[in-house]
């Protein structure tokens, strides 16, 4: 190549070097945001212990798990009937708080699959990295983030059904209890005829879906929320969610003597909530103590 040329190639691929190195942090915030990433695969994202996982799922991790975040938020209870509380002022809500609303991003973003577009989300962002009012919060609820972050990070792997919406693993675990071959960790339970067990979730429907009942599962899309059995006493079961008073926050359900949420005849024994299905996490077998 002649000298003149090069001379004047060398400031053209300078140029594009540096337009290269500009664009290159623009990629990584919009990743950071939950644009979608291409062709990466859903647990890309995922770290290495849980991804492969390093040991199985297991109820001790699931419930470690849960009150590990339960710890995190100061021990919240709230045994009140839903509705009975008057919403927290912002600067009161913990999933608002520093150090609090990033836990919820990492709720968000290692919760559900790569590329979704509301892993960017945290405690008072949006999906763009805006913080948004307070009062709207309910547009952003992550309680099912929080369960599924549960059992990511316990080792389901590609065994859960990971889903900013509850009602999306409650159909999951419908459709294989009727009989669907599918590889989920999870199957749905009456609540008069399963007694829910360390680690299995509790379900119920929310506003007008309080009304479905577990014959009408599978259901269309429905609000809904589930909470993780972390502790079992004669009478009640202790449970821990997430969104619930903006922290994860536990609460004791009443249950029958055999420890059903409903007695044989389908009524539900708690009187604050309907719920309507138990989901049997079918957890793998202890292996055998040599």
């Amino acid at each position: 190549m002649p000298d003149g040329a090069a001379r004047r190639l060398v400031p053209a691929l300078l140029l594009l070097a540096a337009l290269a190195a500009c664009a290159a942090p623009q990629q990584r915030a919009e990743t950071a945001a939950g644009v979608p990433r291409g062709s990466e695969a859903s647990d890309s994202h995922v770290p290495p212990f849980a991804r492969v996982p390093y040991e199985p799922i297991s109820r001790e991790a699931v419930v470690a798990i849960a009150l590990r975040e339960w710890k995190m938020f100061d021990k919240p209870v709230n045994d009140d009937p839903p509705g009975s509380r008057p919403p927290l002022p912002a600067d009161e809500k913990p999933e608002r708080w520093e150090g609090y609303w990033q836990r919820v991003g990492e709720y968000w973003w290692l919760g559900l699959d790569a590329g979704d577009p509301r892993s960017g989300l945290t405690g008072k962002h949006n999906e763009y990295g805006q913080t948004f009012d307070a009062k709207r919060d309910g547009y952003y609820a992550w309680s099912a983030a929080f369960v599924s972050y549960v059992f990511r990070i316990a080792g389901a792997g590609a065994a859960f059904p990971y889903s900013s919406n509850h009602a999306e693993y409650i159909n999951a675990a419908a459709e294989q209890a009727l009989g669907a071959q599918t590889h989920w960790i999870i199957t749905a339970e009456r609540p008069e005829a399963y007694a829910p067990q360390l680690g299995d979730l509790i379900c119920e429907g929310r506003g007008k879906s309080g009304r479905l009942r577990f014959d009408d599962l599978p259901a269309r899309r429905f609000p809904a929320h589930c909470d993780i059995v972390v502790e079992k006493a004669p009478g009640q079961i202790s449970v821990i969610g997430g969104n619930v008073d903006d922290a994860v926050t536990m609460k004791h359900v009443p249950v029958t003597d055999d420890g059903k949420l409903a007695t044989p005849d389908g009524t539900v024994v708690d009187t604050r909530y309907p719920w309507m299905a138990v989901l049997r996490v079918n957890y793998p077998a202890a292996a055998p103590i040599s």
